[in-house]
């Protein structure tokens, strides 16, 4: 098994109203991602309460394999859900590794 992580940092002069909108919007189409792509074992998004941190989203996911988690990041359902934090977007951080 595999175990994918990523942190997402957003931007600080985006509104944060529209901020938390992409956060939610973001975080629905990610939960609903193992209806279209069913070699995702699990996944869950969290998103940051604590104002105090840089970094605002944590993606929590288990594949069977690296090849699978390969395979989620180009899935055209997983794409669209990326695409909604585009604009709102400054950094990223990934994670993958064996459980």
């Amino acid at each position: 098994m595999v175990k994918h992580i990523v942190l997402f940092k957003l931007k600080e002069e985006v509104p944060a109203d529209k901020r938390l909108e992409a956060m939610h919007a973001f975080k629905q189409a990610i939960e609903a991602l193992p209806a279209q792509i069913p070699f995702i074992r699990k996944i869950e998004v969290g998103l940051n309460i604590n104002p105090g941190e840089v970094w605002h989203i944590a993606l929590d996911s288990e594949f069977d394999s690296l090849a699978d988690v390969k395979a989620y990041a180009v899935h055209p359902a997983h794409v669209a859900a990326g695409a909604l934090l585009a604009e709102v977007k400054e950094n990223r951080a990934c994670v993958d590794y064996e459980i």
